[in-house]
């Protein structure tokens, strides 16, 4: 098993265990005392995700404009996605340049918007069956900067850009790319792929793959900045699958929630032998580093505040957007269990505080030197 993954497991295995250490709490109202476990913090973690994305999230509130936003998906074919799942750090790097290229070129174009856009784009791998679909969901204020700056362009109301332009031209750039990394000898191509390993079979096949549609999506536009927000807290800080979509696991046999949308985005169950949904989950286990949430353009992180003061200049508002419904944001963003972790669940009036810890201890001593009563 490679190392990522093998990691990965067993940074999950030990979540909230007293392998990795612990805290004991005392309540201030009646002197109640419990022990929590620490978090793996791992970003595979569907337990560990909520703390990491509430922080987020209020940071990115801070971004927000008083425009409409538009959500759009570029996928990778399924023709592609067996070499993308062996070249990882290659294809999704190229995945995500090839998408946000196409996006500010088109957007500059002054036959379409004639801007200069700024996005927040998140790499997704899984399907709803946990099968490889590696794509990207970008998130992309309607309108940006005039050439010099002097001016907002918006986009129209339920309109952004074309998604057949956008489309071929996302397939051409991702293609030249993958063209670029066979050239410099980036790419590996084991087991079935290995047939198109040879320089003649590998262009053979990028001709094939020009020849098909590739998809991109456009949703329709957000209603507001609260949307927005809510719609960030389902997306970017996702796992392969959530906790609440797990049903039961009786034997060797994993049963979880998908929705079909194939078929009416109907739920259905699916049973898994516990081998295939390990392997499942694993692959989309991220190359070590590898950022899976990036900014562009006027979003960019080297000059965010400052364009974002000018887009707000050219709109005409001061201050950040005002979330009227900040409470129930922030409520989607954050677990149930973190959400209420300070309150005793004892006298219900108390706050917990952490009054000892315990830093994760050697293998050897785990079971030795523990020193808190956990039952």
């Amino acid at each position: 098993m490679p190392v990522a993954e093998e990691y990965v497991l067993k940074a999950l295995a030990s979540c909230r265990s007293a392998a990795l250490g612990a805290h004991r709490l005392a309540c201030d109202h009646c002197g109640h005392n419990q022990v929590a476990y620490n978090s793996c913090r791992n970003r595979h973690c569907p337990k560990c995700q909520a703390g990491a994305r509430g922080e987020w999230l209020e940071a990115r509130r801070a971004d927000l404009l008083p425009v409409g936003y538009f959500h759009v998906v570029f996928t990778l074919p399924a023709s592609l996605a067996q070499l993308a799942w062996q070249n990882k750090r290659v294809m999704y790097e190229a995945l995500f340049c090839a998408s946000a290229e196409t996006l500010q070129e088109i957007a500059a174009d002054p036959k379409h918007l004639g801007a200069k856009i700024g996005f927040l784009a998140v790499l997704h791998t899984w399907g709803q069956n946990l099968l490889h679909h590696p794509h990207v969901h970008c998130v992309v204020p309607g309108g940006g900067l005039a050439a010099d700056e002097s001016r907002w362009v918006a986009c129209r109301a339920n309109f952004f850009l074309p998604v057949r332009v956008l489309s071929r031209v996302f397939r051409g750039k991702y293609l030249a790319r993958l063209r670029q990394a066979y050239r410099r000898g980036e790419l590996s191509f084991h087991g079935d792929l290995a047939r198109h390993a040879s320089p003649a079979a590998f262009e053979a096949w990028l001709k094939q793959s020009y020849l098909t549609d590739w998809v991109v999506y456009a949703k329709p536009p957000f209603g507001g900045a609260e949307q927005v927000l809510k719609y960030l807290a389902r997306y970017t800080h996702r796992v392969a699958i959530s906790n609440d979509r797990l049903l039961s696991m009786e034997g060797d046999q994993v049963t979880f929630r998908w929705k079909d949308y194939a078929r009416g985005q109907r739920w259905r169950t699916m049973t898994l032998a516990a081998t295939e949904f390990i392997r499942r989950f694993l692959l989309h286990v991220l190359p070590s580093g590898f950022m899976r949430i990036r900014h562009y353009g006027f979003l960019a992180n080297c000059h965010a505040q400052a364009k974002l003061d000018v887009c707000r200049r050219l709109l005409g508002v001061s201050q950040t957007v005002d979330c009227d419904r900040a409470d129930e944001v922030s409520a989607v963003s954050t677990a149930p269990d973190e959400a209420e972790a300070e309150r005793c669940p004892s006298c219900g009036v108390g706050r917990l505080w952490v009054v000892e810890t315990r830093p994760r201890p050697t293998a050897h001593h785990v079971r030795r030197s523990w020193p808190f009563d956990s039952s």
